[in-house]
């Protein structure tokens, strides 16, 4: 995971409120832990390591004790407290000295195997046979950091082993190289005739991070104020320069900026720190020697004058203003942040001049109307060797830029002749004071952040903990001097000559101007490549990504495949559903469609197709299109339900004009029957239609249109043109290009179910025509080991292909449907939050209390109707509905009553409990064996994503329903 910024503040240490003050000195008073490391002693050796110091820092709760590995130079801290969830964490100085991104590619690439784990993603399958409360890591600007937490003593052991393996000793293959940084691969990675394009876990996520200004703005300060070492440089790759970065350079790099001389290890909790030692000594330590390594960063040279600069950006469609996009901030070189006292002042002024609605700079440009927002990055920033301060509005108007920098020295020239209010400092070192007292759950995380950056330049890392002496020194330079702050104002902000003013404004070609770059970039790069390197690249592509899901399925094996849509012609989509209905009942091979039937029922339990819109977890306005395939047999059946696969895939009948006929009038007919009983999810998929890009397709496949066409094609004379359709369907659908599979067998029927499925995607293979996404917006999203130990994938990673439309506005829409009922069905939907947004979890809650408590009184009981209530869907979109209603106005008005009542938090914690019983029924719902690993297999989701789901399901309260019954999303 790539860091850009990740500041270091004050906010983040003192963020730690979570917990309850007296639990912290509860701890405190029977402090084994912090008792135990009190008896070290200065010069005792341990294990190859040397204590160099031991230091109580009260104000924590905690004893720091630092050493040194005497072989190796390398440092450790250790934080002993009395707290179970235990942390460590390793740390190398990693300074690139270009935007090749090598850091970031490294961190991914070290987590693919090591000597003793050299299984595929080791760390990713120990996120399932786990207890760490926390695994991950993280490339800053000049730093790499691996951390995990447990509370058990044998799990930490165990991920110890894992992460000292993969830092210190990973296999770095080339293969894992080309899959997490970058390669070139055919379009079509079976057709060597198809164009070469860029590819790489890494290059995909940093043209990602570009897409958003605010991280653009943030890199462009970083580099342009720093601009003399490694910080004028993009450690997490720039996507233009990705493609230089060797196999070769990666290996070198690991070399000199892995080693112990260049670590830092971490440890935290209240397991012995002997045991950790021991452990670090004998898998890792022991098998080096000392070097120097050359990786330390030089000061920034200051400058003798201030300097401008504008970069451009993408424009933001959903800009209340478009002619206010434009972003401007005036930024100041400050001090080195291993001089803690200095960085302490600094870190509180920066709060008293930006925090809050009373501070000098929310005043003069918030309150200014001229923006929208702070610039990014507001405030002080202690995450590089000198920190700045950063400050600036965003989504202001081109000609006020000059506006802003006049309000800027103005405001500092104020504060520097009027300081602050006495009662705003008091307020803040009290704030300081309570909140050191509170500690939350990943404190050891959050610690191991806060001293990462300092601790990264040779600073002292306890020194910057003992926060209560620097807090006493504060003090007391106010007491001796009331003008100390108005002094640093002056001193850092109004004389410094190291200043940068940073503009951004939008181009409307900017996106275009990218795509152009990279096509030049992959021109030359394709250029300088002979035969021999063309061929090994086709020989090198990937496999078809199979998930084995290994299940107690009683002889069963249930086989699933989905296809992408992505580069099916649109005027083809309304007729997918039809495709789908009719692909297993017109004959294959050398089968009729009656002989096929009677193959069906002897060797499967029914083979199924359908069309499927599946939301991305974390954007609303992506989502992936496709067909699932889906079948069942008896494991002795396996072969022939693969053949009959194989024979729909590569030799469809669509010849049966006369069945055709009758089954497009079965599916009409069976639809339109459908709707008195679906009648309220055929209201609630059109009202939901115009509410996210997904919504118009979802309606295709699955709403009114869907019914209404198919009445259509039933009713035709000649039904040739639409069977005609179906062959066209078919090139884009029925091979291998953009497909996953995924299989569900008991552990000894595996390796028969890998050889049959293996030879089905041999015999299906891919198009022999170059296929390009029909709407150009793709995101490749990598999705990793979701369901277990017990599952595997073949072949290469899951990557889902994602559609996006950054042009996409959503906007209201009513409908009515006149149907030949004397009932009504009702739906209301209202675009909300992704699945992984905090807020959905309140949302799904806030759902079914709104259904028990409110709407059945209103719509059942009250109005006649036979059922009502809201749900959430998967996709973020929330449903007010009714079935089978006498009416249809006043259920509206119902509605927005519902709206009003949850406003109002009319609700007790009791129904708030019932409502969580309610919904945990649904979310913790036994899973068949049939369908384990399905989450991840067709939606990407991991099981760290589901449990996060739970927690916050768990979280919700009272405060948070309100809050979201109040905001934009429900009203």
């Amino acid at each position: 995971m790539w860091r850009c910024g990740g500041r270091r503040t004050l906010g983040g240490l003192l963020r730690l409120s979570s917990g309850c003050a007296h639990h912290g000195v509860r701890r405190w008073k029977s402090q084994p832990a912090c008792e135990r490391a009190l008896q070290y002693e200065v010069g005792d050796k341990i294990h190859g390591f040397t204590i160099n110091q031991v230091t109580p820092v009260p104000e924590l709760f905690l004893t720091a004790v630092k050493l040194s590995h005497d072989s190796t130079g390398a440092r450790y801290l250790h934080l002993a407290r009395e707290d179970s969830n235990n942390l460590f964490s390793v740390q190398f100085r990693t300074t690139p000295m270009d935007s090749t991104g090598v850091p970031h590619v490294l961190e991914h690439t070290v987590l693919c195997g090591s000597q003793k784990y050299p299984c595929r993603d080791p760390f990713f399958k120990m996120l399932n046979r786990s207890l760490s409360t926390f695994m991950n890591a993280f490339t800053a600007s000049d730093y790499t950091l691996y951390p995990f937490s447990t509370q058990n003593p044998k799990d930490f052991q165990n991920l110890l082993s894992v992460y000292l393996d993969a830092t210190f000793f990973p296999c770095l293959r080339e293969l894992d190289f080309w899959q997490e940084g970058w390669r070139l691969e055919h379009e079509n990675p079976s057709d060597p005739q198809t164009p070469l394009i860029f590819k790489g876990v890494v290059f995909n996520e940093m043209k990602g991070a570009f897409t958003d200004n605010e991280r653009i703005f943030s890199q462009h300060l970083q580099n342009r104020l720093l601009p003399d070492h490694t910080y004028s440089v993009i450690s997490g790759g720039d996507p233009l320069c990705i493609p230089e970065l060797t196999w070769e350079q990666l290996k070198q790099f690991h070399a000199t900026h892995y080693h112990p001389s260049n670590a830092r290890f971490f440890t935290y909790g209240n397991f012995q720190l002997e045991q950790h030692l021991k452990q670090i000594q004998e898998e890792a330590l022991s098998k080096f020697q000392k070097i120097e390594p050359s990786t330390s960063v030089p000061a920034q040279k200051p400058w003798d004058k201030p300097r401008e600069c504008q970069i451009t950006c993408g424009p933001d469609s959903f800009a209340t203003d478009p002619s206010k996009q434009t972003t401007v901030s005036v930024s100041f070189l400050l001090p080195d942040i291993t001089d803690t006292f200095e960085s302490f002042t600094l870190n509180l002024l920066s709060s008293l001049l930006v925090a809050g609605p009373n501070s000098p700079f929310y005043k003069a440009l918030i309150e200014s109307g001229l923006g929208t927002d702070f610039s990014p990055d507001v405030g002080y920033n202690g995450y590089t060797r000198e920190a700045f301060f950063s400050v600036g509005l965003q989504g202001i108007a081109e000609k006020d830029i000059q506006m802003v920098r006049n309000l800027v020295d103005k405001t500092i020239d104020e504060v520097v002749e009027k300081g602050f209010e006495d009662d705003r400092i008091e307020a803040l070192l009290h704030k300081i004071e309570i909140q050191m007292k509170h500690q939350s759950t990943s404190f050891g995380l959050t610690l191991t952040s806060y001293i990462a950056s300092c601790w990264n330049h040779d600073g002292d890392p306890v020194e910057l903990l003992k926060m209560g002496n620097q807090l006493t020194k504060f003090r007391q330079c106010l007491k001796e001097n009331p003008k100390f702050l108005q002094e640093k104002v002056k001193q850092y902000f109004k004389n410094n000559q190291h200043r940068l003013t940073l503009s951004m404004k939008p181009d409307d070609k900017y996106y275009e101007k990218q795509t152009q770059m990279e096509a030049e970039k992959l021109k030359q790069k394709v250029k300088s490549l002979s035969l021999k390197d063309k061929e090994q690249i086709y020989q090198k592509a990937g496999e078809i990504p199979v998930q084995y899901c290994a299940q107690p399925t009683n002889g069963m094996v249930y086989f699933r495949a989905f296809s992408s849509l992505n580069t099916l012609p649109e005027e083809l989509k309304p007729y997918v559903p039809l495709f789908c209905n009719v692909l297993t009942k017109l004959g294959c091979g050398i089968l009729d469609y009656r002989e096929q039937a009677q193959q069906i029922e002897l060797k499967t339990g029914g083979m199924t197709v359908s069309p499927r819109v599946l939301p991305d977890e974390s954007h609303l306005d992506t989502y992936e299109q496709g067909v699932l395939f889906s079948s069942l047999c008896l494991d002795r059946n396996l072969p022939d339900m693969m053949h009959l696969w194989s024979e729909i895939f590569n030799n469809p009948c669509f010849e049966e004009e006369e069945h055709f006929k009758v089954l497009v009038k079965m599916t009409a007919q069976e639809l339109s029957n459908g709707i008195p009983d679906s009648g309220h999810l055929y209201a609630s998929i059109r009202a939901s239609r115009t509410l996210t890009p997904a919504g118009d397709l979802q309606e295709t496949f699955g709403g009114m249109d869907q019914v209404r066409l198919m009445k259509r094609i039933a009713e035709m004379t000649d039904i040739k043109p639409v069977l005609r359709k179906l062959p066209r369907i078919k090139k884009h659908l029925l091979n291998c290009d953009n497909m996953r599979c995924s299989v569900n067998a008991t552990p000894q029927q595996m390796p028969h179910a890998e050889k049959e499925v293996e030879k089905f995607l041999r015999n299906v293979g891919r198009s022999k025509k170059e296929r390009k996404p029909v709407r150009p917006h793709v995101i490749e999203k990598p999705a990793h080991n979701g369901c277990g130990g017990n599952t595997h994938v073949n072949g290469s990673q899951i990557v889902r292909k994602l559609i996006t439309d950054p042009t996409f506005k959503p906007c209201q829409m009513k409908t009515h449907f006149l149907l030949p009922f004397p009932v009504n069905y009702v739906g209301e939907c209202v675009r909300t939050v992704p699945y992984t947004d905090p807020d959905h979890a309140s949302l799904k809650i806030l759902a079914r209390l709104m259904t028990a408590k409110f709407l059945h009184t209103e719509i059942r009981e009250k109005g006649g109707a036979y059922g009502g209530g809201a749900k959430l869907s998967h996709s973020g979109i929330f449903t007010l509905y009714s079935y089978r209603d006498p009416n249809s106005i006043e259920t509206l008005q119902s509605f927005g009553k519902a709206v009003d009542w949850a406003k109002a938090g009319k609700f007790t914690q009791q129904d708030i409990d019932e409502a969580k019983l309610s919904v945990f029924s649904t979310v913790d719902a036994p899973v068949a064996p049939s369908d384990k690993g399905m989450d991840h297999f067709l939606y990407g989701l991991s099981d760290e994503v589901k449990q996060a789901h739970r927690e916050q399901l768990f979280a919700v309260s009272h405060d948070k329903l309100t809050a979201v019954s109040n905001n934009s999303a429900t009203g």
